[in-house]
């Protein structure tokens, strides 16, 4: 596979510096979860079942806030939005660590509805930055980042906690989130394009991106993050059952540089796929792994099929997102696609670890799968009937002359025809290798099923 796609990505102005800044942002970030249960669980000494309680009042809170902060970036600018967050996260980290459970189970709802928004800021900003036929490569290289991330942030924080306590562990935490915030200020990244930003003043009313299909992609996000957080408790369970706990910070580091390499070659190829294709894909080959025996080993190389999508699923879903979404309301959409991650995941624990205790670890991976492939299923109709491209979305919206004339824009039929062609050259915007829905140049005012199609 060519390097080509990720050389000329790195070559764009300002791109290797939003990528640094932010996975050393989202490290801190993804670090916060286990700090907080290790914090309540054996500081506070109050058991997991609370601990357990303080990060989901968190996650409650950063699935509220994130599409809030992403409107007010859309309507306000980063840097406000950034300067508030920022301040908040100082403010919570200082004092947590000596906060009474009550109190501190209120404050991190609170610090997560004011979240730094460095995740949907950063592919915001990364979809600015990148022209539209290097998206592809280029939220594949942040999905491997945000894997980085993942495997960086939660290892640091157990082992602060178990080295220098909580209270430091926490207060380094703080300094970390707040010297991203202050970092993204500094950098403060262009949140659209010089020619979105000539189109500033059109605004592309909710109805025309919040479609039917715009809800089935939110969807399979949810049911991404819902298969791997499955996945991931059934395979420790499986591992403690087998008496192999020692090895299971090994087997989900290998897990995790099955799906940097997916993502890799993903981006890499010359072009993409749907992501009802990369997500049913994944569960699908989920469902197998529930009747491997023979060791950890063995249950490891056979996660390699589907852990490989892993990445390519995450990023194809943001690929499409930043296609549908008209550039004014990229971030709120980019914070609805951060709060179906996070949901997913907090669906899918309850659930997994459900099946875990009634019928045993290896079913998890099967109800993993299957719920993974069903929800593809279930949001193949709606997707049929995808909204326009983020470009044809904001013609339509824009302002004609008077009487309309072709002289005046080229005429509506035109357009028109430059929306179906930019479909037709469109393939990801095709699931599973469907003819394109051609959508012609509709009047802003038409609602309802008859607008998208």
């Amino acid at each position: 596979m060519a390097l080509d796609p990720y050389r000329r990505l790195l070559r764009i102005p300002g791109l290797p510096t939003l990528l640094l800044v932010g996975l050393l942002a989202r490290i801190p970030s993804t670090a916060v979860g286990m700090a907080l249960t290790l914090h309540v669980a054996t500081t506070l000494d109050l058991g997991f079942a609370k601990a357990g309680l303080v990060t989901m009042a968190s996650t409650i809170g950063m699935a509220i806030g994130s599409p809030l902060a992403g409107r007010f970036v859309d309507k306000h600018g980063l840097r406000p939005v950034v300067v508030v967050t920022t301040v908040a996260q100082a403010v919570f980290w200082a004092c947590a660590w000596a906060l009474p459970f009550p109190v501190l189970a209120v404050a991190a709802a609170v610090a997560g509805l004011l979240g730094l928004p460095v995740f949907s800021v950063t592919r915001q900003c990364l979809a600015a930055m990148v022209p539209e036929p290097q998206r592809r490569s280029g939220f594949a290289l942040d999905s491997m980042l945000v894997e980085l991330s993942y495997m960086t942030g939660p290892a640091l924080a157990v082992a602060g906690v178990t080295t220098l306590g909580s209270g430091p562990t926490m207060a380094v935490i703080g300094l970390g989130v707040t010297s991203a915030g202050v970092g993204l200020i500094v950098l403060n990244p262009p949140t659209r394009s010089a020619d979105e930003m000539a189109e500033q003043a059109v605004k592309v009313p909710r109805r025309q991106w919040i479609t039917p299909a715009f809800v089935a992609l939110l969807g399979t996000v949810a049911a991404a993050t819902f298969v791997l957080t499955a996945a991931e408790l059934a395979l420790v369970a499986t591992m403690e059952h087998a008496g192999q706990t020692a090895w299971v910070g090994l087997a989900v580091a290998i897990w995790a540089v099955y799906s940097l390499i997916g993502g890799f070659l993903y981006g890499g190829l010359s072009r993409g796929f749907s992501p009802l294709v990369l997500i049913g894909a994944m569960g699908l080959l989920t469902v197998p792994v529930a009747w491997v025996g023979g060791g950890w080993h063995w249950l490891v190389l056979a996660l390699l099929p589907s852990g490989m999508l892993c990445a390519p699923s995450l990023s194809s879903t943001v690929d499409m997102l930043s296609r549908w979404v008209p550039a004014g309301a990229r971030g709120e959409a980019m914070g609805f696609h951060g709060t179906a991650l996070l949901v997913g995941g907090a669906v899918s624990a309850p659930i997994a670890g459900a099946v875990i205790d009634g019928t045993g670890p290896a079913w998890a991976f099967a109800v993993a799968g299957l719920v993974g492939v069903a929800t593809v299923v279930i949001a193949l109709p709606f997707w049929r009937r995808r909204p326009m491209t983020s470009t044809a979305l904001s013609r339509s919206a824009a302002p004609r002359p008077e009487g309309g004339s072709a002289a005046a824009e080229g005429t509506s039929g035109v357009q028109g025809h430059e929306v179906v062609r930019a479909l037709e050259n469109d393939a990801s915007l095709t699931p599973m290798g469907e003819p394109p829905v051609l959508v012609e140049d509709a009047p802003l005012r038409q609602e309802g099923p008859a607008a998208l199609t």
